[in-house]
C-alpha cells in the first residue's frame, strides 16, 4: 500500500514557525506533483500549497502566500512546507498528498495518495 508520512507537526506560538515534511517512498518520488492540504476542526480540507515534480512550479492558497514556502528535495524523496508567522487560524491537521498526473493542484481530486496527517497548532 502506498503511504505518505508527514512529520514535523506540533504546538507553536502565534509568529513562530514550523517545517512540516512529508516522505513518499517506495516510488519514483520524482515523478509526481506533491500537494499540502488542513483541515481545522469544523471545517473541510482546503489547499495550502503545491509543487510541481521538478520543483520549477508552486502554488498557494491566498491564506497562506508570502508565510508559506513548499519545496522539495527528490533525493530523499521529501516534500516540505516552511512555516512562518504562523497565526492561531492555521490550526489545523496538515495532510500532504501525491498525484503523477498533472491536474488542478488545488483541488483533492487531483491526487491519488495521502497521508494521515500531522497536527499542528497555533496558541494566541
Amino acid at each position: 500500500q502506498v503511504q505518505l508520512e508527514e512529520s514535523g507537526g506540533g504546538l507553536v506560538q502565534a509568529g513562530g514557525s514550523l517545517r512540516l515534511s512529508c516522505i513518499f517512498p517506495g516510488r519514483t518520488f520524482s515523478s509526481y506533483h506533491m500537494g499540502w492540504f488542513r483541515q481545522a476542526p469544523g471545517k473541510e480540507r482546503e489547499f495550502v500549497a503545491a509543487i510541481s515534480w521538478s520543483g520549477s512550479s508552486t502554488y498557494y492558497s491566498d491564506s497562506v502566500k508570502g508565510r508559506f514556502t513548499i519545496s522539495r528535495d527528490n533525493a530523499r524523496e521529501t516534500v516540505f512546507l516552511q512555516m512562518n508567522t504562523l497565526k492561531p487560524e492555521d490550526t489545523a491537521v496538515y495532510f500532504c498528498a501525491a498525484t503523477f498526473y498533472k491536474r488542478d493542484a488545488s483541488r483533492q481530486a487531483s491526487y491519488d495518495y495521502w497521508g494521515q496527517g500531522t497536527q499542528v497548532t497555533v496558541s494566541s
